[in-house]
């Protein structure tokens, strides 16, 4: 499984980067906004192309970083879709688009499919697409069909929203259980899907079947047990933020052992370093 971060903070990418494990980086308006600030702060003063062109150096060639479109008609995502592209991705050769699958806001509106009609005519220009927002599996299987070279399920959404079904509280780090939760002798369930990370297996499952170049990129995760869950599905990629990265290297365990082998090194062995 590839690790994406999902982060647009450049001292964090650098940091994770460093351990080795860094594969691509996600980000979207509000995390870059969150990040500029964040070295505002600091007095530190970047325009806005700066940022993302400083970024998009930080992740180098070869892991893909995914700038967002903002607009939400045919016209405005391909043309903004387009700018992004034109305008940053000859500095690493590594950006790819996030479209929204529906970006329509209104139940009756006409553009739910404008996300689709987007995503093919960036494929036919060969400008690469992550088409986010995916709550469902036929979204899914859609944005394939239209092109996308990576889904983005949000499974820690899904997970919040089958909660708050049932009136649920929780904080947004907290884990939800993979085989779903049962409630009345019954499963919570969004239109027979139990989780998020059963809706990123059923996602899976119909890629698998027809043989679909599209790849999943498990986005919204909540905690390392998730992302542990979601290897164990074959996800091809999970987009981590920079805290869940920290907690999965950790275990009291290996803590303890640690200072059981400190203590219990002999003077001998100490030797040979010296």
């Amino acid at each position: 499984m590839k690790i994406f971060i999902d982060s647009a903070n450049i001292d964090e990418i650098k940091e994770a980067i460093s351990w080795g494990i860094v594969d691509g980086v996600t980000t979207n308006p509000s995390l870059i906004k969150k990040a500029v600030e964040y070295f505002k702060n600091q007095g530190i003063s970047f325009t806005m192309e700066e940022y993302i062109e400083k970024l998009l150096k930080v992740a180098g060639k070869g892991r893909w970083v995914s700038l967002e479109v903002i607009g939400n008609t045919e016209d405005d995502m391909l043309g903004e879709a387009e700018t992004l592209f034109a305008k940053f991705n000859n500095i690493s050769n590594n950006v790819i688009i996030k479209i929204p699958v529906n970006p329509e806001i209104e139940e009756n509106g006409t553009k739910h499919f404008d996300g689709l009609k987007v995503i093919k005519k960036l494929k036919e220009k060969n400008i690469p697409v992550n088409c986010t927002l995916i709550m469902s599996s036929n979204q899914a299987l859609l944005a394939a069909k239209a092109g996308a070279k990576y889904v983005s399920p949000f499974a820690g959404r899904i997970d919040d929203f089958l909660r708050k079904k049932i009136g649920m509280t929780f904080e947004k780090e907290d884990y939800y259980p993979e085989e779903g939760l049962v409630i009345d002798e019954k499963v919570l369930n969004d239109d027979g899907i139990v989780s998020g990370v059963d809706l990123v297996a059923s996602i899976k499952e119909i890629l698998d079947n027809f043989n679909f170049d599209t790849e999943i990129i498990a986005a919204s995760v909540r905690n390392a047990r998730q992302v542990r869950e979601l290897a164990e599905v074959g996800v091809h990629i999970a987009t981590i933020p920079f805290s869940v990265i920290k907690d999965m290297v950790k275990h009291p365990k290996t803590f303890e052992g640690m200072i059981n082998f400190m203590k219990d090194t002999i003077p001998e062995y100490r030797e040979i370093f010296k």
